[in-house]
């Protein structure tokens, strides 16, 4: 059953009271026009993970981290007066971009309770989706996805369905009046809130007749627009292809086909055959790009894992920062190692993993770093083209998952990264400390109840330094221990050995005697073999 209507969403819909504590702060509509409401929340901040920061300008913009690269970004200006009508523009004049008008669409589905991660802190439902997540909340999250990709939100519909429909996901009334609503308001681009079979995109635009793409293309989109360095772009655009292959479709004369075999050639009787058509050809370019972008990702892959090695081989432990995007992942960064990330308050806004060196207060080295953002329903392209990306989570010893705690959902965020982290080998089993950031945003009855859902968890404040040595301390007790302990004598000749005990071991006493400087510590296997060597006690 399908009601074709503008829903604000009644008593009978399941919304938790966070979502309606978020819809308050919404701009005021009149209450006769539910439509109007539901369009004025869905473009608002509300309820999405750049709602913690709203009206903030002097929150996450750090000036000294990225203010180069945010200007570079904000050079590209986007404008209106441009209109696609199905053709994919690429006008880029004077830096100047199209501006799309976009509607937004999405489809309130039935969802059955949440049940319990194994293992980890946090609710999943069907598919991994957030059981605490409605339809109205996950349009705003894609509001504010396109606004980052550069699009101008015009107006919203959510349409509740039992399922989507196989051939317009809307049902063909609701299509009609989508194709109204884009009339009224100018519009010239549909983005749905859901993965669109080939067949529906096709059937949506010609019934609309303005371009259709759906959360999947939007979120490649901004990748795409954020990727700087070489392995990133060749991930992106892995991932575009991958996307864009089972979707092209052929228009008019492009579908005509060729003359094939020896034809050409004017061999005559016998050597006709129908050829290869426009879009077999397409399809085979494709697919001869993947293939070169795949070898260059795994020409580019010894590098990355010569750097692992080499960190491995001290062995130096490493802790990796995980979480939902504008969680304040790159933050916690600057604040722990001064590592001078691009900090901005905008979804996606680093893509690229950056490592950096950190040392405990026993004198030991370790590594942190920065991961690539997760969203909800992250394209299952982009985890197979980040894969090599990701893999620093399932290599890492300590995962430190950052959480935006004064977001009107953040179990939901946790939920959404435990669910991409799933897709990765090993990195289920990575030990996770839970790290509730922006504790200076929230309000002490929020924080109560998530460190009453989530005891372990820290709670810091990367922007003011709040929890910041608690958080150093905890990290620093999960880090891996030497397992090998070592009571000897090293000759002052091997001041080397000496030296990687202070970076590498866990030191119980140094003494200095007569015959050479005298450690009781434990270490790592080969550096005790190493010593054991030189021991002149």
């Amino acid at each position: 059953m399908e009601n074709t209507q503008h829903l604000s969403h009644s008593a009978d819909s399941a919304v938790t009271a966070d979502n309606d504590a978020a819809r308050d702060d919404a701009p005021a509509v009149a209450a006769d026009d539910p439509a109007a409401a539901l369009a004025s929340r869905v473009r608002s901040r509300a309820g999405t993970a750049l709602a913690s920061t709203a009206g903030r300008a002097d929150y996450g913009d750090a000036a000294d981290a990225g203010a180069l690269e945010r200007e570079a970004r904000a050079a590209t200006r986007r404008v209106a007066g441009l209109s696609t009508e199905l053709e994919d523009v690429s006008e880029v004049e004077y830096r100047q971009v199209r501006l799309e008008r976009v509607v937004l669409v999405g489809l309130e589905l039935p969802v059955s309770g949440a049940h319990p991660v194994p293992g980890r802190s946090g609710f999943v439902g069907p598919n991994g989706a957030a059981g605490s997540q409605d339809a109205e909340t996950s349009l705003r999250e894609l509001a504010a996805l396109a606004e980052t990709a550069g699009s101008e939100v015009l107006d919203a519909l959510i349409q509740r369905r039992d399922h989507p429909d196989p051939a317009t996901y809307l049902g063909s009334g609701k299509a009609k009046e989508l194709a109204e609503m884009i009339a009224d308001n100018g519009a010239d681009t549909v983005i749905v809130d859901g993965e669109l079979a080939p067949s529906q995109r096709r059937a949506l635009e010609d019934v609309v007749g303005v371009k259709v793409v759906d959360r999947t293309a939007l979120i490649l989109d901004i990748f795409a627009q954020h990727a700087k360095s070489r392995e990133g772009k060749a991930q992106v655009e892995l991932a575009q292809l991958e996307y864009l292959l089972p979707r092209l479709r052929g228009w008019g004369e492009s579908m005509s086909r060729q003359a094939g075999g020896r034809v050409a050639g004017g061999q005559g009787i016998g050597s006709r055959g129908p050829g290869e058509t426009k879009i077999e050809l397409d399809r085979r370019r494709i697919r001869q790009r993947m293939a070169k972008l795949r070898r260059e990702i795994r020409a580019m892959a010894p590098s990355r894992e010569v750097k692992r090695g080499s960190r491995r081989r001290g062995p130096i432990p490493s802790v990796a920062i995980a979480g939902y995007t504008n969680a304040g992942k790159s933050s916690l960064m600057n604040a722990l190692t001064g590592a001078g990330i691009m900090v901005q308050d905008a979804l996606f806004a680093t893509l690229d993993p950056t490592v950096r060196k950190a040392e405990a207060a026993d004198g030991r080295i370790y590594t942190l770093t920065d991961t690539v953002g997760f969203v909800r329903n992250l394209p299952h392209e982009l985890i197979e083209a980040f894969r090599s990306t990701l893999e620093e989570v399932a290599e890492a010893d300590v995962l430190l998952h950052v959480v935006d705690a004064a977001h009107p959902d953040p179990l939901g965020q946790i939920v959404a990264v435990h669910a991409v982290l799933a897709d990765i080998p090993g990195a289920m089993d990575v030990p996770e400390l839970i790290v509730l950031n922006k504790a200076d945003l929230a309000d002490a009855v929020t924080l109560a109840a998530l460190r009453t859902r989530l005891p372990d968890a820290a709670v810091v404040s990367a922007r003011t330094g709040q929890g910041l040595p608690a958080l150093r301390e905890r990290v620093e007790a999960m880090l891996p221990r030497p397992e090998v302990a070592v009571d000897v004598v090293v000759p002052y000749s091997r001041g080397d050995l000496v030296s990687r005990v202070h970076a590498d071991g866990d030191i119980d006493t140094v003494e200095y005697v007569e015959d050479g400087t005298h450690v009781v510590a434990r270490v790592d296997a080969a550096l005790a073999a190493e010593l054991a060597a030189v021991d002149a006690g």
